[in-house]
Formats: C-alpha cells, structure tokens, sequence
C-alpha cells in the first residue's frame, strides 16, 4: 500500500502546481449574454469549475438526499446570488467569496467529511451568492434569461460530473486515498486563488 501512496503522491504534487500555472485564472472576454456565453463562464474560470465540480464531488460523500440536495441548492442559490446582482445589491468581497469555496470545498473533500444536511446546506449555498453574483455581474449585453439558463445549466452539469467521479471510486481506502488527493489539489488552488 506504501507503493501505491508514493506512486500517487508525484502525480497529485503535479496537478496542483499546474493548477497553479493554469491560464484558465481569468474569465473569458462574454461580449454578448446568449445562451453559449452562459455555457462557456462555468467552464471558462478555473475558480468557478472548481468549484462546482467539488460541490458534486462532496456531495457523493454525504447521505441520503443529501447527495441530490446539495447541488440543487447550490443552483437555486446562485441563482438567488445572480438576481441580487441584477438588483443592484451589491455582495462584499466577491472574488474572495469564489476564492474562498475552492478552498473549503477541497478541504472538506480531502478530509472525507460528511456534515449533518443542516450544515452543509447553508454553507453550499452562502458560496454560491457569491459565484451567482459574478455570473451576472459579468453578463454582456442580450438576453439575460438566456445566458443565465446556460451558467445554470452548465453549473449542474459540473455538479453531475463531480458526483459521478466520485462513485466511479471504490469504496476503499485506495479510493478514499484518490479522493483525498484529488481535494487536496483543489484546496491548494484555492490558496493559490485566495492569493492572486
């Protein structure tokens, strides 16, 4: 098992360091709010698919209808984050905010945790005003419900993709091992996030 722990241990070392380096810091130039624009900012910022792939990945670890919950809510909240936003409220801290969630959700990964609905809940959905607000701050001109639709849409789809690395895993102290690895990588990019 030693074998398995230091063959993992270089590649984990790697990803973080090119998490680091990733030009993906920036959002992408939206120009126009369509449809596509709202598919492509997830995706587009390597704060916000950390993040929503981590929400997926935590979620997988939690109970019941918690694994189901805890993404929704996460997008109705956001969404909640975004009409603020629109409403001209204005959130403090918002980049930290985003900045902040890589890092908490890579923590609670690494260390396998598993948080009463009650808890958990809350904190998802306090991080996702925060990526929501940006969402909408950043929206060109055009169709609001449009481009709205695809950050949502595609914020699910992170979700989806996190929850389902997550059950490829083993339930094992092998796979326990990759998942704690894989939301270390994510809690060093959000230091280096919280840094930039």
């Amino acid at each position: 098992m030693y074998a398995f722990h230091r063959h993992l241990a270089r590649p984990a070392l790697a990803l973080v360091l090119a998490l680091a380096a990733a030009p993906a810091l920036a959002h992408p130039d939206h120009g126009t709010a369509s449809l596509a624009s709202g598919l492509a900012h997830p995706l587009g910022g390597l704060d916000h698919l950390l993040a929503m792939l981590a929400v997926g990945l935590f979620a997988a670890r939690q109970r019941g209808g918690a694994r189901w919950m805890l993404p929704a809510g996460f997008v109705l909240a956001m969404l909640g984050g975004a009409a603020l936003s629109a409403a001209g409220i204005a959130l403090p801290a918002v980049e930290t905010g985003i900045a902040a969630s890589v890092l908490v959700f890579g923590l609670l990964i690494a260390s396998l945790a598993r948080l009463p609905l009650a808890a958990a809940l809350p904190l998802v959905a306090a991080f996702a005003l925060f990526h929501g607000h940006a969402h909408h701050a950043e929206m060109g001109a055009g169709s609001a419900f449009a481009y709205t639709a695809g950050f949502a849409l595609a914020t699910a789809a992170l979700h989806l993709a996190g929850l389902g690395l997550a059950r490829l895993l083993p339930d094992t102290h092998a796979g326990r091992f990759v998942l704690r690895v894989g939301g270390g990588a994510i809690a060093g990019a959000g230091v280096v996030l919280l840094g930039a």
